[in-house]
């Protein structure tokens, strides 16, 4: 790399990996892919007399732990008693302890969806009345904080450990079997495998914490790891664990055993056995993402994980690929440069490996949105459109590298015929026949020297010397040869944007596994909205019937006040008075008054206008909180005799 282009590369590498941690960061908390759909009480409910349990509905199923169910009386001690149990699937129940008095308790649940997220939330219901409580529930999850941070940051480097490692070995095998003795790319395939590795492990001691308390105390709670091994989570990141030490023999014999053989027919034969058992390792370890989150659960699952297997080595085959080819292109010895037969070849894997991604998403898209309304209604659509695009410029890219591999192919490598003019030494002033004498005889072995006598220890110091400065000298010549062909520059610098956008795709596609699906999301919002008009319809025309008896002539009726929709904010009121007989008669007078005592709020008086015999109404009438409101409603039927007659009533 030429002094000018390394600081870019560098800077352009720094940038696009800032870009990647920020949408770690910016993700937010993942969200979660179990939703509430019911509760029974509901939220905010008011009720007579005490539940003996309380019931949650999700969407899917969960994990439950001894303290995933908790209720809070308002003082904040707990209520409930016993483990919850499973009513329905997907519906859970705790008991509660008998004789509970009046007040306000909390509902706080944190569970585990079936696709591994956790999922955390609270609401509260009365028994009686409203009243204060001291409960403070956190709007913050789990996942929120440090610990849900650095889980994240996990996933994401397990990610990109696997592309690198299974991508960058598959390159080698597949395109480049020369590469098996180079070695930055030897460092890059293992760099891959350690990382995979560290996170797999960080991710094992992260879990307990990430789906419990969230405090980084708790990682190393040896206790929660126990715990974790017995899920379906724990077990995929243990069986990962035992696939790398597959993984490591693998590579060990890709660069030991294998760069060694030179005898073509026992390198094919173990070119065949490498492949057999490199793509049973790999598609084992990506199995193991495929097996615990979004494919094993929902639609089809049974199809969706092994084309979530296919689409993650397809990932691989093109990203890992593409990162080997770019430290090929840019770190790669000069005198054992990447060919273009090489290039030529991943060029051709990369297009299937498009292909593969094509189809796989498609079906992987189709199943986790349901509906072109995902695309722009969910999070979940969001991002993939995202990720879609950038697919589409990463592509754009990818041809203009196959036109510069077009052209690379086409030429004729200038480096080893250099060499060679350099080898004879017809090739100038730059070629050994014009280094210094002492420096072509250091070329000579040493210890042959030594026997014929030609040089001391001293002088041999020195002849060593000078030619480790004439391999330098020839490594550059030989690396300026190299940099000088237009096409292979032009090849590494569209390469090198290619590998610049799969950073950020990666960050995207991370951040995607950690969103709850579009088909779900909207799932859950319908249900929710199903039950909110539910209970709208329930409670939407509240009627109250009261008798009443002002002690004068003809004092005795009923008076009926319906509200509606009886919810915070604007209400339309109606009164009627009817004699016992259910006729409609009229009385010089009638008043309404709403009082929200746990609240201190009020009373709220109401004059309704005289409509029809024996009706009167209100329009606008304000409800500035929803609770437990007593309505006092005022009947006066002579100059004299008067009575006031209450009820409560649950509004809003």
């Amino acid at each position: 790399m030429t002094p000018t282009i390394a600081p870019r590369v560098r800077a352009l590498v720094l940038l696009l990996l800032a870009a990647a941690c920020a949408l770690l960061a910016g993700a937010g908390p993942a969200s979660a892919h179990a939703a509430v759909t019911g509760s029974d009480p509901g939220q905010g409910a008011v009720v007579d007399k005490a539940p003996a349990r309380i019931t949650l509905t999700f969407s899917e199923q969960v994990a439950m732990s001894d303290d995933s169910l908790r209720v809070l009386d308002p003082e904040g001690k707990r209520v409930d008693t016993g483990k919850p149990s499973d009513v329905s699937g997907t519906t859970y129940a705790v008991r509660l302890r008998s004789g509970l008095p009046d007040g306000t308790y909390t509902v706080a649940y944190q569970v585990v969806s079936a696709d591994s997220h956790p999922v955390a939330g609270a609401y509260t219901f009365s028994i009686g009345a409203p009243s204060k409580t001291s409960v403070t529930v956190s709007g913050q999850g789990t996942d929120d904080g440090v610990v849900g941070w650095l889980y994240g940051f996990g996933r994401y480097v397990s990610y990109a450990g696997f592309i690198v490692m299974a991508g960058g070995a598959a390159f080698v095998l597949a395109c480049w079997p020369r590469g098996s003795g180079v070695r930055p790319v030897q460092r890059f395939v293992v760099s891959g495998w350690l990382a995979l590795t560290a996170a797999t492990l960080a991710l094992l001691l992260l879990r307990g914490s990430f789906t419990g308390s969230g405090k980084v105390a708790d990682v190393f709670d040896l206790s929660l790891l126990g715990q974790v091994l017995q899920t379906k989570t724990g077990a995929a990141l243990v069986s990962r664990l035992l696939l790398l030490a597959a993984a490591a023999l693998f590579i060990a014999v890709l660069f030991g055993a294998y760069d060694k053989r030179d005898d073509p027919q026992e390198k094919r034969d173990l070119t065949f056995g490498l492949a057999i058992g490199g793509v049973v390792v790999a598609a084992g370890i990506a199995a193991s993402w495929a097996m615990s989150e979004h494919a094993s659960v929902g639609l089809q699952a049974g199809i969706a994980m092994p084309v979530d297997v296919l689409h993650l080595l397809a990932v691989a085959a093109w990203l890992g690929g593409l990162g080997a080819l770019l430290v090929a292109l840019y770190r790669a010895p000069a005198d054992a440069p990447v060919d273009a037969s090489a290039v030529h070849r991943f060029s051709r894997v990369a297009f299937g490996s498009v292909l593969a991604l094509i189809a796989t998403g498609t079906y992987q898209s189709w199943r986790q949105l349901g509906s072109w309304s995902a695309f722009t209604d969910t999070r979940y659509g969001q991002l993939l459109l995202a990720k879609i695009a950038l697919v589409a410029v990463m592509v754009g890219v990818a041809w203009i590298s196959r036109r510069w591999t077009g052209r690379l192919a086409g030429t004729a490598a200038p480096v080893p015929a250099e060499r060679e003019r350099a080898r004879v030494g017809t090739g100038g002033s730059d070629t050994t026949a014009d280094a210094p004498a002492d420096a072509q005889h250091a070329s000579e072995p040493a210890d042959e020297q030594h026997e014929q006598g030609v040089i001391a220890p001293a002088d041999a110091e020195r002849a060593a010397q000078l030619a480790r400065q004439q391999a330098a000298r020839d490594a550059a010549r030989q690396k300026r040869l190299r940099d000088a062909d237009p096409n292979r520059f032009g090849l590494r610098r569209s390469v090198l944007a290619e590998a610049g956008i799969a950073v950020v795709l990666l960050a995207v596609t991370t951040v995607l596994t950690q969103t709850e699906p579009g088909r779900t999301e909207q799932e859950a919002k319908a249900a929710t909205s199903a039950a909110a008009s539910a209970d709208a319809g329930a409670s939407g025309a509240l009627t109250l019937n009261m008798p009443f008896d002002t002690g004068g002539k003809d004092g005795k009726g009923i008076v009926t006040v319906d509200l509606d929709p009886a919810r915070v904010g604007d209400n339309e009121m109606h009164v009627y008075v009817e004699r016992p007989n259910g006729r409609a008669f009229d009385i010089p007078e009638v008043k309404v008054e709403f009082t929200l005592k746990a609240k201190d709020i009020g009373p709220l008086p109401v004059v309704p206008d005289h409509i029809a015999t024996g009706h009167w109404s209100a329009n606008g009438v304000q409800i500035p909180m929803s609770g437990d409101w007593e309505v006092d409603v005022t009947v006066r039927t002579s100059d004299i005799d008067e009575v006031t007659v209450s009820k409560n009533a649950q509004i809003g």
